[in-house]
């Protein structure tokens, strides 16, 4: 049996997907049943687009259960209690300098499961993540992207 991934995150991230968990659980699948069993009220299913619109929803939240059931069973809660302060690693805040015309730049790195760009938090398996994981305060890293390599420098980790 292969290994399942782990997915790390934060003591939030993982209240959240309980949360959502929850929801999912007890009362989106029942708004979707509700919208299978009016559907099935219009006659002929083999031509009912509601019906089928209403089948997809209902395996698409089906899966998105599953999805976050795994995602719970394989959590690792991220911790920093033993970690070097001046070192990048998951549940910290990195600034940098991009070089070299200095334009700065913040990211939280979280777990795939909680990575939100567009709130500052990418994921530990993003290029930039992957690149400053394990770096110090001071330390010059290029980072690949597709564009080209970025060179940034690292000015502090929280």
């Amino acid at each position: 049996m292969p290994e399942e991934k782990e997915f790390y995150m934060t003591e939030d991230g993982l209240k959240k997907l309980e949360e959502e968990l929850e929801y999912l659980k007890t009362e989106r699948r029942q708004e979707v049943v509700e919208r299978i069993k009016i559907a099935r009220d219009f006659g002929d299913l083999s031509e009912n687009s509601e019906y089928d619109a209403a089948k997809d929803e209902q395996a698409f939240v089906e899966s998105r259960i599953a999805t976050v059931e795994n995602m719970i069973r394989n959590a690792v809660i991220i911790k920093d209690e033993d970690e070097n302060p001046d070192v990048v690693s998951l549940g910290r805040t990195i600034t940098f300098l991009e070089l070299p015309d200095g334009e700065e730049e913040s990211y939280t790195i979280v777990g795939s499961a909680e990575a939100d760009p567009f709130e500052g938090k990418i994921s530990n398996d993003s290029p930039i993540a992957k690149s400053l994981l394990g770096r110090s305060i001071g330390e010059e890293v290029v980072v690949p992207t597709p564009a080209g390599d970025m060179n940034v420098k690292i000015v502090s980790v929280q």
